[in-house]
């Protein structure tokens, strides 16, 4: 990976507004789901904040609220209260300011506990010999309006808890859904845009890397989809309602309590910048990981052939400890911040208990109240810890979905034209004009090539490595763009084709056959419905590797391995040649198909070639010279220019390149 490429990353933006426009584009389609996700999570926070509440006003109202004034009425007067004595007991503090108005004429009474005794006494004067000792069962009867109280309490609370789990449960699964389906198009659109990219784009970017992108990186958009963009929300509006909650009881309270908010602050923006480059330089070492795992397992048989595991574990390793390292101070950094925001926040308890327990023993205010507080407090600190995760969990969003928006902008594309030349059945004319072309800039690999392939000629391709030979062949299916002259098949310039149209029409076989995991008859068809299994097996027959597949233990239904591993490698070139012939092409291309074929394979396979080359212009690329002899004309290429062209019998009378070529591979017999 380039060294500023890498640097460009790290120094990324924290937060990039378009990136989150495109991002929030995926969710659109999903907008009601998000709304009501919304709706549900303010539902929850209310239910949430509300239970302290139901906690308060147990403790204040009735588990000591036989503590406070009640006011001694007739048993006439409309109010609920305790019958003792010929009077009713009004408590104060299940009035109203209106109905205190209105009782304020009537004397007031309290309850007052004497060693093991209650007393009934005035409450401006508080004499327990002025009052009347009440027994165990009066003051029961007092103490009844509490108990129903409570349990009052106690049901509206199991009913909160109830139904905030039920809220939970719809919002974390709509919540889910709707992000897997984001998700699921966000990787469907990259998986697709991949693969519509030119051949020159897997030229230049690791398959380790892309892996990374559709794997990792998109997790990482999921965890900002489920973590980030509902759930700010939910944090918001839990932060708001306690301060309005902590206000509205005692704002005195409150200010205490919120003096510490900007030391949370300060934290937080350290740890923020801290984190930042630390984030972002893990993400990049771990796509090295994958891109190295990816390199290496895949070439592992010659890692071993050529004794180099000790060499690629170092190496490995020191990519590993580079992660580990950058890990590490990941943690670090976690390992400061939480246990700093919770020394904060009891810093801030201590603070709270401190300045309330004294308001509660001067009577300003009630306990139930600074036990609100305590509660509240709590409560406060985890939104914020939630928030600055999310600060992480955008972080990463930010710098995979720069990743994965740099894959979807790119353009390396070989275009379509917008109205393409329809093919029914092509004849198989080719003809190059002048081609010139470079995988780079001006770093020429074929120079003003021309020449011109009849309907059902049979014409190869010779020349030592690098000549051009494969570039051609990659022209003509246009897994590249030429950047000067024509290629024309049946006098259309391919360019006016729909391309994959035109590759339909094309059939390759190359010297490394790529097998999918899957069944035998998979490999052959492709997946193609319209082809049955009886003419899977007609095929199979014609290119002679009816007899290999039918000793398998399940015949046509063997599973291959990936990549074919359990086949040999003429058994996996002849399931090739059945798979080109499927499809019917009108071009048969063979890319030094019989190069890794034994000679008793090959002489299986001349056959079927011959079969398979009837009727078809045909272009064989070889460096084994007698596959090609009986060629209609050869094409000797060198440092991608024409050299030669004849039939086998010209090209060695005229005794040049291609005659030098033969009499190196054949010398004995050449010279016998």
């Amino acid at each position: 990976m380039d060294k500023n490429f890498e640097e460009d990353m790290v120094q990324g933006k924290a937060y990039d507004s378009k990136l989150m426009k495109r991002l929030l584009g995926y969710a659109k389609p999903y907008w009601h789901y998000l709304v009501l996700t919304i709706i549900l999570i303010m539902l929850i926070t209310g239910l949430e904040l509300i239970r302290p509440y139901l906690i308060k006003l147990a403790i204040d109202d009735y588990l000591n609220g036989h503590k406070r004034p009640m006011y001694e009425v007739d048993i006439s007067e409309p109010y609920e209260g305790t019958i003792f004595d010929g009077k009713k007991y009004i408590r104060e503090n299940g009035l109203s300011e209106e109905e205190k108005e209105e009782l304020k004429t009537y004397p007031q009474k309290l309850i007052i506990k004497k060693e093991d005794n209650y007393y009934l006494v005035d409450a401006d004067e508080k004499d327990i010999l002025k009052g009347t000792q009440l027994s165990k069962s009066d003051y029961q009867s007092f103490r009844q309006y509490d108990v129903n109280g409570v349990t009052k309490i106690g049901i509206i609370m199991l009913i909160v808890i109830v139904v905030a789990f039920l809220f939970n449960y719809l919002q974390v699964y709509i919540l889910n859904y709707t992000s897997q389906r984001i998700i699921f198009n966000i990787r469907q659109d990259l998986f697709s845009h991949i693969q519509s990219l030119s051949i020159s784009y897997f030229d230049k970017n690791p398959v380790g890397r892309l892996v990374t992108r559709v794997t990792n990186d998109i997790e990482n958009l999921n965890e900002m989809y489920t973590g980030v963009l509902v759930n700010l929300f939910k944090d918001i509006f839990i932060l708001i309602g306690i301060i309005i909650a902590m206000l509205r009881m005692d704002y005195k309270l409150a200010l205490v309590s919120f003096s510490l908010i900007p030391a949370i602050l300060i934290a937080s923006i350290i740890f923020r910048k801290k984190i930042r480059k630390v984030y972002r330089l893990g993400r990049i070492q771990l796509a090295k990981i994958n891109t190295t795992l990816n390199e290496n397992i895949t070439g592992m048989e010659t890692i071993q052939i050529f004794n180099k595991e000790d060499k690629i574990s170092k190496q490995f390793d020191r990519i590993n400890n580079d992660y580990l390292n950058t890990a590490r101070k990941e943690i670090g950094l976690y390992a400061v911040f939480r246990p700093s925001i919770e020394v904060i926040r009891s810093f801030g308890l201590a603070l709270l208990i401190y300045y309330g327990g004294g308001q509660v023993i001067s009577n300003n205010i009630q306990f139930g109240v600074l036990y609100a507080f305590v509660d509240y407090l709590q409560r406060f600190f985890a939104p914020i810890l939630e928030i600055t995760e999310m600060y992480n969990i955008l972080q990463s969003a930010m710098a995979s979905s720069e990743r994965i928006f740099m894959i979807l902008d790119d353009d390396s594309k070989i275009h379509n034209v917008k109205n393409p030349v329809p093919i029914t059945r092509l004849k198989g004319k080719i003809e190059f004009k002048n081609v010139w072309f470079a995988y780079e800039k001006d770093n020429w690999v074929l120079k003003d090539i021309s020449f011109t392939i009849n309907p059902g000629e049979v014409v190869a391709f010779v020349g030592a490595t690098g000549a051009g030979k494969s570039s051609i062949i990659n022209l003509i299916t246009r897994f590249y763009d030429i950047q000067k002259g024509e290629i024309l098949i049946d006098g259309i310039n391919i360019k006016e084709y729909d391309k994959h149209e035109l590759r339909k029409h094309i059939g390759i076989v190359l010297q490394d056959v790529f097998l999918f995991t899957g069944t035998i008859k998979d490999n052959i068809r492709l997946n193609n419905k319209y082809i049955t299994d009886d003419e899977v097996v007609k095929i199979a027959k014609h290119v002679n590797a009816h007899h290999f597949i039918n000793k398998l233990p399940k015949g046509y239904d063997e599973p291959v391995m990936e990549r074919g591993s359990t086949l040999s490698a003429g058994e996996r070139q002849l399931l090739s040649f059945a798979r080109a012939l499927a499809f019917n092409p009108s071009i048969l291309i063979l890319d030094e198909a019989t190069s890794n074929i034994d000679t008793e394979t090959e002489l299986l396979i001349q056959d079927a070639l011959e079969k398979l080359m009837k009727g078809r212009t045909t272009i064989a690329v070889a460096h084994r010279l007698s596959t090609i002899q009986n060629a209609d004309r050869i094409i000797v290429l060198s440092q991608g220019v024409i050299k030669e062209v004849g039939t086998h019998q010209e090209l060695l009378e005229k005794e040049g390149i291609y005659y030098n070529l033969y009499r190196l591979q054949y010398k004995e017999s050449f010279f016998a």
